[in-house]
C-alpha cells in the first residue's frame, strides 16, 4: 500500500512538474506583459506626470475624481455603451439570421460568405479611412449621391449628434461577419436528425428554431457576446482614422478618451487613470459573465 502511494505521489509530482514547465512561457508572457503594465499603471494613476523622469508629484486620487467629473469621459462612456448596446442587438442578430440563412449549402453560399466575412479581414484603420471618404460631405461617396439626387449632402462626420451613429454603422458592417462565421460553425455542429425528425412530428421552423437550433448553439452564442462586449470596450481603430474623437469630442470612446487627453497631451497619470478604469471595467464583465455561464451551464 506505501509503494502503492508512493508511486502515485511521484506520478501527481511529475505530472504538476510538466504541466508546470509547459505553463512557465506563457505565464512569463503574461506577467510581463499583462501584470507588470497593469500595476504600473495604478501607480502612476496617482501621480501627475508627464511620462518623463520618475513620478515624483504624488496627488492620489486627484486624477479620479478630475476624470469622474470630465464631462468628454461621461461622453465617451455613455458611446462606449451605446456600441455594446448596438452590437449585442442589432449586430449579433443580424449575424445570427445571415447564419441561419447561408449555414445550408446551396449554390453560390462560399461566395456569399466570403463578401459578408471580407470587412472583417480589412485592417480597422484601412475601414476607417474608406468609410470616412463614403462620409464624406464635399468629395465622398455621400456627396456624390447628394449631387445626383440634387439635394444638399448629409454632414455626418461634422455633426456632433450625427457622428457616433457613423462610427455605430461601421462597427455593425466591420464585425458581424466575424460573428456569423461563429455561428455558422455552432450550427454545422447540430445533428440534422434532430431537425428531421423535430420535423416530422410536425415541428415548424420557428419551433425548431426556438426548441433545437438556439439551445444547441448557445456556445457559441455566449463566445459571440463575449467578444462582442470585450471588443467594444477596447473600441479604438475604427473611431481615430473616422472621426479623431469629433467633432468637439462627441464620439470618443474610452480608449480613444484615454489617448488624446492621456498620451497626446503628456499626462500620462491621467491617462493610467483611465487605462485602470478600463481594466476594472473588463475584469468586472469576465467576473460576471463567467458566474453567469457557471450559473446556466
Amino acid at each position: 500500500m506505501a509503494v502503492w502511494t508512493g508511486a502515485r505521489r511521484r506520478e501527481a509530482v511529475e505530472r504538476n512538474g510538466l504541466a508546470a514547465l509547459l505553463l512557465a512561457p506563457a505565464t512569463l508572457l503574461f506577467t510581463l506583459f499583462v501584470v507588470l503594465p497593469m500595476i504600473e499603471a495604478a501607480w502612476y494613476s496617482v501621480y501627475r506626470w508627464n511620462g518623463y523622469g520618475t513620478p515624483t508629484n504624488f496627488v492620489g486620487l486627484r486624477n479620479y475624481w478630475v476624470l469622474l467629473r470630465n464631462g468628454v469621459f461621461s461622453t465617451a462612456l455613455f458611446n462606449t455603451a451605446l456600441v455594446v448596446a448596438v452590437s449585442l442587438l442589432i449586430q449579433l442578430p443580424l449575424a445570427l439570421g445571415m447564419a441561419l440563412l447561408t449555414a445550408n449549402r446551396f449554390t453560390g453560399v462560399n461566395l456569399f460568405r466570403t463578401i459578408f466575412f471580407l470587412p472583417y479581414i480589412l485592417g480597422e484603420v484601412v475601414a476607417g479611412l474608406i468609410w470616412r471618404f463614403v462620409f464624406d460631405d464635399s468629395f465622398g461617396l455621400s456627396h456624390a449621391i447628394a449631387a445626383w439626387l440634387h439635394v444638399d449632402p448629409p454632414y455626418i462626420l461634422a455633426d456632433p449628434d450625427l457622428a457616433i451613429y457613423a462610427i455605430l454603422i461601421v462597427v455593425i458592417w466591420k464585425y458581424f461577419g466575424f460573428h456569423m462565421m461563429i455561428y455558422i460553425a455552432g450550427l454545422q455542429d447540430i445533428s440534422r436528425e434532430m431537425q428531421e425528425a423535430a420535423a416530422i412530428d410536425g415541428a415548424s421552423r420557428l419551433q425548431q428554431l426556438r426548441h433545437i437550433t438556439l439551445p444547441m448553439l448557445a456556445p457559441s452564442i455566449r463566445l459571440s457576446v463575449f467578444f462582442a462586449v470585450v471588443g467594444a470596450l477596447q473600441l479604438f481603430d475604427l473611431v481615430m482614422p473616422l472621426t479623431g474623437g469629433g467633432p468637439a469630442n462627441a464620439t470618443h470612446t474610452m480608449v480613444s478618451f484615454q489617448f488624446v487627453f492621456g498620451i497626446t497631451r503628456m499626462d500620462i497619470g491621467f491617462g493610467s487613470a483611465v487605462g485602470v478604469v478600463l481594466f476594472i471595467l473588463c475584469v468586472g464583465f469576465t467576473a460576471a459573465f463567467r458566474r453567469v455561464l457557471t450559473r446556466t451551464a
